[in-house]
C-alpha cells in the first residue's frame, strides 16, 4: 500500500595466494589499509572493491584464474542484481571505464538504457502539470530499455580472456543454492511498501514479501528464475535476453497498468551497447579521465581545474574547502544546463573544459546566496553559441552501485550500475526487476518553450550524474580507480575523493570516510554525521551559504590508489562494500 512520503525517505582457479579481504560495514570502524601482494609482471597483484561481499568475491574468482579486469566486473555485476537489486541490475545498465595496461589507454563502454520508440516528451504530463515523482517512478512510462546484458557483451568481446559462461557461474550458484539477505536490502523493504507498488507488483510481491512481509536481514533468499535468465544468457548469450520470452516478459511488465508504457519486444531487440571516446583532461601532473555524455564524467575535469583557479596560494583547509564547493556550483550549473544524449544533442565538452572558459568562470563565482546559472563558452571562446536550451533540474534518485577492479596485469575498470530509484521502477520480469530510468529525463514539458539538453526523446539515453573515473600519473600509468553511486550527487562524492587524496593529505580511507559536500543549485548540503562535518557547515554558513545540514548520504564510494609500495583500498562505510587483494603466481 502506497502513502505520499518524502523522497529523503529512500535515502535509507589459476595457483594463486589466498586473497586478503576487509569489510565496511556500516557500524564499523574506518577499515584498515589493504594492501595488494607482488606478483609477476604487473608488480602490484590484484584489487576489488565492491559493493557487496559475494559479489566482491565473485570478482576475486575471476581474478584468481587470471581474468581480465572486465571479465570480474560481469561476475560481480551480475551477483549485485541478485543481491542488492536496490541498487542495480540486469534490468537496468551502467557504464564501464577501461584502462588497458598494455596500450596505456582509456575506452568508455555505454550500456545506458535507451528510451522506448513510443516514449514522448509529455509522457509524464497530466493536464499541463508535471507527474509527481512517485507516480512517475511506478508507472511503466518510467521503464528503459534495459543496456546492462548488451554491456557486458560488448566488453568481454573487446577485453574478455575467461570463457562468457564463466562469468555467470558464481551468480547461478547463489541464486540457485540461496544468499543471506543483507541489512542494506531488508532496510529498505518496509519503507518500500508504504511509498511504492514493489509489495503488489507480480512476482516483486512473492519475492521480496514472502506470505505478505518483508525479507528479514540474515534470512536466505533464492532466485531460480534469476538462475535460470543468466544461465539461458551464459550458454545463448544476448539474445537470450534481448528476444524471445524473457524479452517478452519484459514488455510486458513495462505495458502493465496502471500508467501503463510503450516498451515493446522490437524496442529491446534493437537495443545496443556503445562504445565513446572517454573524456581525459589534464589536472595538475595528472590525467583524469571519465565517461562522456550521457554521463556526467567530465565535470570531474571541469571541477577540479575550476577548483585550482578559485584556491589561493598556501590556502587554509577552510579556503580549500570553499573552493570546492564554489567549483561544484559552477560544474553542476553547466552540467544540468547542456548535457545530454550525444547522439541527439550537441554537447560542447570541448569549450567547457577549455582553460580559458575555465579561468573566465573562476574569475566570477556566483555569490554564495544566489542561485548559480549556467556560462556561455562560445561567448568567451568567440564562438557560435549552443546555449539553446531550457533550464533543467532533473533530479536522480540514488539506487545505484560503484565497483572498482584492478587486474594482476595492472588493467582496471571503473564502473558504475544502477536501476535508478531503489528497486528501480518495482516491475518484475524474469528474476528481476526493471529500470525506471526514464525519470532521468527532464520530465516537464512545455510546447512554447525551448527544449531542455536532456528532454525524452525515442531511442536517446537519460542524462546521468555516474561518473565512473580512472586517473593517470605523468607516464600514464594508473594511478586511481575512483566512483560512486548516490544520484545527482556522485559527481561531488566522487571529486571529494580524488581532492582527498591528491590535496587534501588524505589516505585513501580518510577521503572516503570524510564528510561528503554537495553543492548544486541555491544549497550547499553538508553531511554532519561524520567529523567534522558540523563545522564545515557551521563555516559554509557563515560565509552565507544556503546550508542544508543532513546527518546521513547515500554514497557507496570504491577506490583503489595505485603506489610504490602496492595497491590500497577503500570501501565506503556508508554501504557494505568490501575490498579483496591478490596475486596471482604462475
Amino acid at each position: 500500500m502506497r502513502v505520499a512520503l518524502s523522497l529523503l525517505s529512500l535515502a535509507l582457479l589459476a595457483a594463486c595466494s589466498e586473497p586478503t579481504q576487509t569489510t565496511s560495514p556500516e557500524q564499523t570502524p574506518p577499515l584498515p589499509v589493504v594492501e595488494a601482494q607482488e606478483a609477476q609482471g604487473w608488480p602490484h597483484g590484484y584489487m576489488a572493491a565492491v559493493a557487496n561481499p559475494y559479489a566482491t568475491e565473485a570478482a576475486v574468482t575471476m581474478l584468481q584464474q587470471g581474468g581480465h579486469a572486465v571479465d570480474a566486473a560481469i561476475a560481480a555485476h551480475a551477483v549485485l542484481g541478485l543481491v542488492e537489486p536496490e541498487s542495480s541490475g540486469i534490468g537496468g545498465g551502467g557504464f564501464f571505464v577501461v584502462y588497458e595496461q598494455d596500450t596505456q589507454s582509456v575506452r568508455f563502454l555505454d550500456g545506458r538504457e535507451t528510451a522506448p520508440a513510443g516514449a514522448t516528451a509529455d509522457m509524464f504530463m497530466r493536464e499541463n502539470t508535471e507527474m509527481g515523482f512517485l507516480d512517475a517512478w511506478q508507472s511503466g512510462h518510467a521503464v528503459g530499455v534495459p543496456g546492462a546484458i548488451a554491456l557486458y557483451k560488448l566488453a568481454h568481446d573487446t577485453y574478455g580472456k575467461l570463457p562468457w559462461h564463466t562469468l555467470f557461474e558464481p551468480a547461478i550458484t547463489l541464486a540457485s543454492e540461496g544468499f543471506v539477505v543483507s541489512a542494506k536490502m531488508a532496510g529498505y523493504l518496509p519503507q518500500m511498501a508504504q511509498i511504492s507498488r514493489l509489495d503488489e507488483n507480480p512476482g516483486s510481491a512473492q519475492y521480496f514479501y514472502p506470505n505478505g512481509q518483508p525479507l528479514q536481514a540474515g534470512s536466505t533468499l533464492r532466485n531460480p528464475e534469476y538462475a535460470n535468465t543468466l544461465q539461458r544468457v551464459a550458454d545463448e548469450g544476448p539474445s537470450a535476453f534481448y528476444s524471445g520470452e524473457i524479452a517478452q516478459a519484459m514488455a510486458a511488465a513495462a505495458q502493465a497498468g496502471p500508467d501503463r508504457g510503450t516498451m515493446t519486444v522490437a524496442d529491446i531487440e534493437a537495443y545496443t551497447a556503445v562504445e565513446r571516446d572517454a573524456i581525459c583532461g589534464p589536472w595538475r601532473d595528472l590525467t583524469i579521465c571519465s565517461a562522456t555524455p550521457p554521463s556526467s564524467g567530465a565535470m570531474q575535469i571541469m571541477l577540479a581545474n575550476l577548483y585550482d583557479e578559485l584556491v589561493p596560494e598556501n590556502p587554509t583547509q577552510a579556503q580549500r574547502i570553499t573552493a570546492f564547493v564554489d567549483a561544484q556550483r559552477m560544474s553542476y550549473a553547466d552540467r544540468d544546463y547542456y548535457f545530454g544524449d550525444p547522439d541527439h544533442v550537441e554537447v560542447p565538452l570541448e569549450q567547457l573544459l577549455d582553460p580559458r572558459y575555465i579561468e573566465s568562470r573562476a574569475a566570477n563565482p556566483t555569490p554564495p546566496g544566489d542561485t548559480p546559472s549556467h556560462g556561455d563558452p562560445a561567448a568567451v571562446l568567440n564562438q557560435d553559441s549552443v546555449a539553446i536550451w531550457a533550464q533543467d533540474s532533473t533530479n536522480e534518485a540514488a539506487g545505484t552501485t560503484h565497483f572498482s577492479i584492478v587486474d594482476s596485469e595492472g588493467n582496471a575498470v571503473s564502473s558504475t550500475m544502477t536501476v535508478e530509484s531503489p528497486f528501480g521502477s518495482g516491475r518484475w520480469a524474469a528474476g528481476f526487476v526493471l529500470n525506471n530510468e526514464m525519470t532521468d529525463f527532464a520530465r516537464g514539458f512545455d510546447a512554447d518553450t525551448p527544449e531542455p539538453a536532456n528532454m525524452i526523446r525515442p531511442g536517446a539515453r537519460p542524462r546521468s550524474s555516474m561518473s565512473p573515473t580512472i586517473i593517470l600519473d605523468s607516464d600514464s600509468e594508473l594511478y586511481m580507480v575512483t566512483g560512486s553511486p548516490g544520484g545527482n550527487s556522485i559527481p561531488a562524492y566522487t571529486a571529494k575523493t580524488v581532492m582527498g587524496i591528491v590535496d587534501w593529505g588524505m589516505s585513501v580511507q580518510e577521503a572516503v570516510n570524510f564528510p561528503n559536500i554537495i553543492a548544486r543549485g541555491d544549497t550547499v548540503r553538508v553531511e554532519i554525521g561524520r567529523e567534522p562535518g558540523q563545522s564545515l557547515a557551521d563555516q559554509l554558513n557563515a560565509i552565507g551559504y544556503n546550508v542544508q545540514e543532513v546527518d546521513g548520504e547515500n554514497s557507496g564510494l570504491h577506490v583503489i590508489l595505485v603506489t610504490e609500495d602496492g595497491l590500497i583500498g577503500a570501501a565506503d562505510p556508508r554501504r557494505e562494500g568490501t575490498v579483496m587483494s591478490g596475486s596471482v603466481t604462475q
